[in-house]
């Protein structure tokens, strides 16, 4: 693979232009991301004992999708994320970043991705081509190779170039920690909650961008607690419990794998009490309706009417209420009592 730590060289705004063409995913790619019995294990103190925060982790991440690694907090994802970016120092196992060990080739590594904090959090004097300048300069990539123009013009920044980041809204604040993780030209990049505290608006925009980027060719990896954004968004997903990866499934097959669904009947007439449908179970809804759960790998939705209709219960109308990936986080960790 390319050393990701050169810049290309300049070339017309786009943002093609951000990712080297040899840089970009193809079929069958080696994947973006690898790790394999990663363990981490914070020190203990004298009123803590030690805390074991990945405990074995294997994941892949492939090239050119757009990962989710979801999980509730301290399900040790930001431990992981530091770990790829060099600033956590894992206690044993193995993890590879765009082909690059990170013990043998940390330099090359680090290189390979751009990180997009929670917190937006950047010098509030400096403009946003100079804050980009600056990061350049930090990556060592040539002030002829840099590409801060295009960046800024690619995430709608150009009018704001020479603006303080003070006077930015918080949409532009947004785009701006985006900017930032591509100076270096990384073929992934890793948002950590980038849309925690936004407003629907601001994280519609932000989306906008980072599909452009993901089109373009970038790796996207992404966590976030906002499951409907992942479910929508990711191709794929993995749910970290306790240190541990509990689920790793392309996101229609994980959904899917729940195995629950409710058919919800709206009954011609008024209801006086829960009807018997036995095997299958029923609630009556305040507003009249019959929520009813079932399982579509055991069950019919032509069985249920058939006991409906046993039942002398009509139906003005009927509708299907599937598992999302919610149903599926919190079967894998809250539920789970693992």
């Amino acid at each position: 693979m390319p050393d990701p730590s050169r810049a290309g060289s300049a070339s017309p705004m786009n943002l093609q232009s951000i990712i080297p063409e040899n840089e970009k995913a193809t079929p069958l790619a080696p994947p973006a991301i690898s790790a394999r019995g990663l363990k981490k294990t914070y020190a203990g103190s004298k009123k803590m004992p030690p805390k074991e925060a990945l405990k074995g982790v294997d994941l892949d991440i492939p090239q050119g999708s757009i990962f989710g690694l979801l999980g509730p907090n301290g399900a040790g994802k930001s431990t992981f994320i530091n770990i790829l970016a060099g600033l956590v120092t894992k206690s044993s196992g193995s993890v590879s970043v765009w082909g690059f060990d990170i013990d043998r080739n940390p330099r090359q590594a680090r290189a390979a991705i751009g990180v997009v904090p929670q917190e937006i959090s950047m010098d509030v004097f400096f403009t946003p081509k100079e804050a980009l300048e600056i990061q350049a300069g930090l990556y060592g990539v040539p002030k002829s190779e840099r590409q801060t123009d295009e960046i800024l013009a690619a995430l709608g920044l150009a009018d704001k170039a020479n603006a303080y980041v003070r006077q930015l809204s918080g949409g532009m604040k947004r785009r701006l920690l985006v900017a930032k993780a591509m100076v270096h030209r990384p073929p992934i990049l890793i948002l950590d909650e980038p849309t925690a505290g936004v407003d629907i608006e601001l994280r519609k925009q932000l989306w906008e961008h980072v599909l452009k980027l993901h089109e373009a060719g970038v790796t996207v990896v992404l966590t976030t607690h906002y499951l409907e954004e992942a479910e929508e968004l990711c191709d794929r997903i993995a749910i970290i419990h306790n240190g541990e990866v509990v689920a790793c499934e392309p996101t229609e097959k994980l959904v899917a794998s729940l195995d629950n669904k409710t058919l919800v009947v709206t009954p011609l007439e008024p209801l006086a009490a829960v009807p018997d449908l036995a095997p299958y179970t029923a609630e009556l809804k305040s507003d009249g309706r019959l929520f009813i759960p079932y399982h579509p790998s055991k069950a019919q939705v032509g069985d249920i009417l058939e006991r409906l209709g046993a039942a002398s219960i009509k139906v003005r109308d009927l509708t299907t209420v599937e598992s999302d990936l919610e149903d599926v986080f919190l079967e894998l960790t809250y539920r789970s009592g693992r």
